[in-house]
C-alpha cells in the first residue's frame, strides 16, 4: 500500500477529491492520510499530487503488519497482558514478577 500524508489545506482538500473521484484505488482514508491501493494507478494519483503540492505531500510505501513479524516473547505478553483479571492493571505492575519482558525492554528493541 502507498501512504499519502498532506500537510496543508490546499493539499488535503486535492486528497480528498482524488479519494471522492477514484475509490477503487483507496484503501482507507484518514483525512489528512490517505492509504491507496500499491497498484500504478495508485502510484500515479499519490505522484499528481506530489507534483502539485511538492514537500507538503509525504508518500510512503506501507506493508501489511503480520503478527507473525514480531517476536514471540511480545505477542505472547499483549495476549497475557489482554486477559488479565483486572483491567486497571497497568502493563508495568502487571509484568512484575511474571516471565514478561519489561517495558524499557520493548521500547528499546526495533522490529
Amino acid at each position: 500500500m502507498l501512504l499519502v500524508v498532506t500537510h496543508t489545506r490546499e493539499a488535503r482538500r486535492d486528497l480528498r477529491n482524488v479519494c471522492r473521484a477514484h475509490e477503487a484505488c483507496v484503501v482507507r482514508q484518514f483525512g489528512r492520510a490517505a492509504l491507496l491501493s500499491a497498484t500504478e494507478f495508485g502510484a500515479f494519483q499519490a505522484l499528481r499530487l506530489r507534483e502539485k503540492h511538492g514537500l507538503d505531500v509525504q508518500l510512503e510505501r506501507v506493508r501489511t503488519f503480520e503478527p507473525e513479524d514480531v517476536p514471540a516473547h511480545v505477542r505472547e505478553a499483549a495476549q497475557a497482558y489482554e486477559n488479565r483479571e483486572s483491567r486497571s492493571t497497568p502493563y508495568r505492575q502487571f509484568a512484575a514478577g511474571r516471565d514478561l519482558p519489561a517495558t524499557d525492554q520493548l521500547r528499546g528493541e526495533e522490529l
